[in-house]
Parts: C-alpha cells; structure tokens; sequence
C-alpha cells in the first residue's frame, strides 16, 4: 500500500523592501530567499528610476506588479519558444531516422538485385 507523503511546509524569514516578512510554502527555504532577492532587484530597479520616490504606494504597487508580468511573459516566451524547439528537433530526428531506415532498405534491395544480377551473369558464362 502507498504511504501518502506530505511535502514539508517551510517558513522563512527575508527582509523585502526593507521590511521584515515571513515567507512560506513547500518550495525550499533557499527558493524562498531567491523570490525575496528577485523582489528586492525588482524595487531596487523601479527605485532608481526618475520620479519613483514621488509615486503613491499603491502606483508603486501596479508597477512592480507591471514589471514582475512583464518578466513572466517574456520567460513564458522564451520557454515557450524553445518547447518549440525541441519538438521541431524531435520531429527532424524522426524524419532522418526514417529516411534512414528507408536507405538501408533500398541497399538491402539493391544488394539482392546486385546477387541476382551476378548469378544470371554467372549462367550465361
């Protein structure tokens, strides 16, 4: 009988912002850290930008939420892409595969008419 097993559960302390917020989930703690990297990046570019300080918090929000869409999309392509890729390649594996297969028939074919060929060939001498 199968055990059901549960992913653990991990919480982890980050600073986002410069705010400090307990991130969770079953994903590992160092996956957690990286998403608060990434938000930290994210704030970081919009806070060097001209005219952010003036921002109200909620524009600031729509932003950063803008931003972060904008890489998932651009990721969602690019993996999207090469899924694409790798099913082209897949099918002209397939092709070459059968057109080589195809080849080592016709030698097989050409092979029995050479032997048929050279036994007429050798009766006729």
């Amino acid at each position: 009988m199968k055990e059901n097993v549960m992913a653990e559960k991990h919480a982890v302390k980050v600073l986002i912002d410069g705010k400090a917020v307990t991130l969770s989930g079953y994903e590992s703690e160092e996956y957690l850290q990286r998403v608060a990297f990434y938000l930290n990046n994210k704030i970081g570019e919009l806070a060097a930008s001209k005219g952010y300080g003036h921002l109200t918090q909620d524009m600031k929000s729509t932003l950063l939420s803008l931003n972060i869409a904008d890489d998932y999309f651009k990721a969602k392509e690019q993996a999207d892409s090469m899924e694409q890729d790798i099913e082209n390649r897949d099918q002209n594996a397939y092709n070459v595969k059968h057109d080589l297969i195809a080849a080592q028939m016709e030698v097989e074919r050409l092979k029995k008419e050479n032997e048929k060929l050279r036994n007429q060939l050798a009766e006729k001498t």
